[in-house]
């Protein structure tokens, strides 16, 4: 968790960095379809097409502190490798949005969102079966 963590923090530093004054996270489990959405929505600047594009190369930032750009590439490879999805949309003048859809029932959710939440999510199921 503590890296999706970091992922979704570095995510929101970008939209604060576009000069967002309101951003969202959005954090709900579906537990009929078995998946946990990440959303990071925010009313900022915005990218053009060729920054969408371009935004998901870990080797393309436009931050001047460091060569690298990480945050949106690894939250996308997290999503994709449990089986889920991963989208980013902007326009330029309204916002960016950013959803990453993980599927809770993957082997791969336990490695890359971590033990603390899959474990509560099955404690809760327990509870409310049980």
């Amino acid at each position: 968790m503590r890296e999706l963590s970091l992922n979704i923090l570095d995510i929101a530093q970008n939209s604060i960095s576009a000069g967002a004054p309101l951003i969202t996270i959005e954090v709900s489990e579906n537990r009929t379809d078995q998946t946990l959405l990440i959303g990071i929505y925010d009313n900022g600047r915005g990218m053009s097409e060729e920054q969408v594009k371009s935004v998901i190369d870990p080797f393309f930032t436009t931050r001047t502190t460091r060569k690298v750009g990480m945050g949106i590439p690894l939250f996308k490879m997290a999503a994709e490798q449990t089986g889920g999805s991963f989208t980013l949309t902007s326009q330029v003048g309204v916002g960016t949005s950013v959803e990453a859809v993980f599927k809770t029932d993957s082997i791969d959710f336990n490695f890359f969102v971590g033990i603390g939440l899959p474990c509560l999510l099955r404690r809760n199921r327990k509870r409310k079966l049980g």
